[in-house]
């Protein structure tokens, strides 16, 4: 099942990944993509709030712990 906390992982994982191969064919694109990255990282870090997450969970809803 998707949730928004999934998901903005697994988007996450795919924006590295493609940053990555244009970094290898020698893109300038992959190091902005890093960049960009990296910011919206420290955002989510210094302010608790991640706009991908806030998305996606209007979309799918929050993940449940079954602990």
């Amino acid at each position: 099942m998707l949730c928004a906390e999934k998901l903005q992982r697994v988007m996450m994982s795919t924006v590295l990944l493609l940053a990555y191969f244009l970094m290898s064919i020698g893109s300038v694109y992959g190091s902005i993509l890093i960049l960009f990255t990296i910011i919206m990282i420290l955002v989510w870090a210094i302010t608790d709030f991640c706009p991908s997450i806030w998305l996606f969970t209007k979309f799918f809803g929050h993940c449940k712990n079954y602990h």
